[in-house]
């Protein structure tokens, strides 16, 4: 028989000792010695879950701290780790709704040729970029034309990361219903058509149909916005084409433009952003701007929410 512990210490077989916990249990996890790419990214992802849903000033991650006009490090941070927090904080800490346009453009302002081609003028690492926005917001919204045009998925795949509800913005109900939004169901899809809209195929399981009263010009972009917020969907990026993120920018619902250019002169096609025509230049929009680098492509990040955008 095994004699007990109390049995020994009786004997003097064992001397008993008050209980301590271990060392270990008394210091914080260690730490690594440089902050990556992939840590810093699912820090932006856990960001963007929990701190911007409260609004919170501070979000404490490990090493990192995160808020709304940039981060801390108690660690060194690679390279790769600093641009993307620098790039991505203020997106993932906004408190709030978000309302962010991306367009990926050649250098002399074209997003296609004449014959509507675009694959692809940004390179993958502003593919990347562009599938880490949608990550980091709610829902990716884009119009009817380039839904028929593309055919996109418009889901999170080049890196990890929540799926956002799939937007098409569809006046006249002419999304066909063999589009792969339509069809697949990798994440939920919310088409929004035209009170009028004549649709005989009925929606797929992930689809949800929604009329909205149209207005001259389609849907109003301020009317989307709301919209999506009263289904959740408080975090939105504008996905394409030209003419629904130049629509959504001249109305002033944007709170950031991301535009993302390649060296490439295509010299004739489709322009980005066309707006109404300005008489001088003191009636430009000036956004306060920063840049990053993609690959070969140059980010510009444009923040839309100063007062007063004409002055320069």
């Amino acid at each position: 028989m095994v004699p007990s512990l109390h049995a020994l210490s009786r004997r003097g077989g064992l001397r008993m000792m008050k209980s301590f916990p271990w060392p270990g249990a008394l210091m914080p996890p260690t730490l690594p010695d440089t902050l990556d790419h992939e840590t810093a990214w699912q820090a932006l992802c856990r960001a963007r879950e929990g701190a911007t849903r409260s609004a919170a000033a501070v979000y404490r991650d490990g090493p990192l701290q995160l808020t709304a006009s940039g981060w801390t490090s108690e660690i060194p941070a690679s390279e790769e780790a600093r641009e993307l927090l620098d790039n991505l904080t203020p997106l993932a800490m906004h408190p709030g709704r978000l309302a962010l346009a991306q367009l990926g453009q050649s250098l002399d302002g074209r997003i296609a040729t004449e014959s509507g081609h675009s694959h692809y003028i940004n390179g993958p690492e502003s593919l990347m970029h562009l599938h880490r926005l949608r990550a980091l917001v709610d829902a990716v919204v884009v119009g009817a034309g380039t839904a028929c045009e593309d055919d996109p998925l418009l889901t999170v795949r080049h890196v990890s990361g929540r799926q956002p509800v799939r937007v098409i913005l569809d006046p006249r109900g002419r999304a066909p219903a063999t589009l792969r939004l339509l069809r697949e169901a990798q994440a939920p899809c919310l088409h929004l058509v035209g009170e009028q809209a004549a649709i005989a195929t009925p929606e797929a399981n992930h689809v949800t149909r929604l009329r909205l009263p149209l207005g001259p010009d389609g849907f109003a972009p301020a009317a989307v916005l709301e919209a999506l917020a009263a289904r959740g969907l408080e975090r939105v990026l504008i996905e394409g084409g030209g003419i629904t993120v130049s629509r959504f920018l001249e109305a002033g619902v944007l709170d950031r433009l991301h535009l993302l250019v390649a060296p490439l002169l295509i010299g004739s096609g489709r322009p980005g952003l066309a707006m109404s025509p300005i008489a001088t230049l003191e009636q430009a929009r000036r956004p306060a701007a920063r840049t990053f680098r993609c690959g070969d492509d140059t980010l510009f990040d444009l923040d839309l929410t100063e007062a007063d955008l004409s002055r320069p």
